[in-house]
């Protein structure tokens, strides 16, 4: 079986550096929905050294902290399932209460149509906080 994150990126690029990279997901519903994802196929966080684990937190948190700053979302909602694929990835999502999931999870049913407008708000700012972003994992 071949793995789609080993094929391709996964999402537009935001960051690449030697051992991981950083992604815009294309979710509907969910402008500002992220993955860190570790370049060579390893299944778990356990797979990897301690300074690896070091380094993939790191920049999870450079991302979570950018959303943080950026779009003051109501709860930044950070995951590591890899059950659909089996490579180490973590999803680091702003969350919104007005998004059409919330409070639930964006994998959960919708409970509202997507606001739009606001979803197009929040994508006419992610330029700036991907700048910044790279910025600082350039130094990572």
């Amino acid at each position: 079986m071949s793995c789609p994150l080993c094929a391709e990126d996964g999402g537009m690029l935001v960051w690449r550096g030697e051992r991981l990279r950083v992604i815009r997901a294309n979710e509907v519903g969910f402008p500002a929905f992220y993955r860190v994802v570790w370049n060579a196929h390893v299944a778990e966080f356990s797979d990897l050294s301690a300074s690896e684990r070091a380094h993939c937190m790191d920049v999870v948190v450079a991302v979570e902290q950018a959303l943080r700053e950026h779009l003051s979302p109501t709860k930044v909602n950070v995951a590591a399932l890899g059950n659909m694929v089996p490579h180490l990835h973590w999803h680091v999502i702003a969350r919104f209460e007005w998004d059409s999931h919330f409070p639930s999870p964006v994998w959960a049913a919708a409970q509202r149509p997507s606001p739009v407008a606001q979803e197009d708000a929040v994508r006419s700012r992610l330029p700036a906080l991907e700048a910044v972003l790279r910025d600082r994992l350039a130094r990572c």
